[in-house]
């Protein structure tokens, strides 16, 4: 099994990257969250893999980091109807910050608004994975009968993770397709830290 790929960028498509490593031109599908981030061609890139066999096909996907390689690959594996391409599809319109708190907190919308993805399907992710992606902590108070906020629903650093969904939702309602409002949220975290509040995303995304 292939795990990932070091080596040269030597073209690079909307979602497809060919990785020089020792002679051999590797080409790997990856999502738009993924091909946005490389660097420019001849620069040394690292892709954390899956690889995919068949009769008559095989297929390596890349993605920037090993959390969202794992993530497709739990979504190809556990979700009943959903393949490589939809996963990867996924990826590619949300980033796994929105990703794992819209499927946390069952906001089948949110998910349905990705590229090639029906509500149907959207409904079938948060019931497959909705306990895999929500901590022990808030699943424990949620049996038990005690209503967490929503800033404890999901992984080591909940706050971010709402923060950056509301700021998504703020450009939605202004009007952003849901692909442009995810990428200008993601920019904005990416620049200003973990830390930054719902507002802050928003003021930079927007260029105030």
């Amino acid at each position: 099994m292939i795990t990932f790929v070091e080596g040269d960028l030597i073209e690079c498509q909307l979602n497809l990257a060919v990785v020089q490593v020792g002679g051999i031109g590797y080409a790997v599908h990856v999502p738009l969250t993924t091909s946005e981030r490389l660097p420019s061609l001849g620069k040394e890139i690292k892709l954390y893999t899956h690889a995919t066999y068949r009769e008559d096909s095989q297929t390596l996907y890349g993605f920037s980091d090993r959390e969202s390689r794992d993530f497709f690959c739990m979504i190809v594996d556990k979700v009943s109807g959903i393949g490589p391409k939809i996963a990867l599809n996924l990826l590619g319109s949300l980033s796994l910050p929105t990703l794992k708190t819209s499927i946390a907190s069952g906001d089948v919308g949110m998910l349905s608004k990705a590229q090639g993805l029906g509500k149907k399907t959207a409904e079938r992710i948060v019931v497959e994975l909705k306990d895999k992606v929500m901590p022990k902590e808030f699943s424990k108070s949620e049996n038990s009968g005690n209503v967490s906020s929503s800033k404890n629903i999901v992984g080591d650093q909940p706050l971010e993770f709402v923060s950056y969904q509301d700021a998504v939702s703020a450009l939605l309602t202004l009007g952003y397709k849901v692909t442009d409002a995810d990428q200008s949220i993601r920019k904005a975290a990416e620049s200003l830290g973990k830390d930054a509040s719902t507002e802050e995303l928003i003021r930079k995304a927007l260029g105030r």
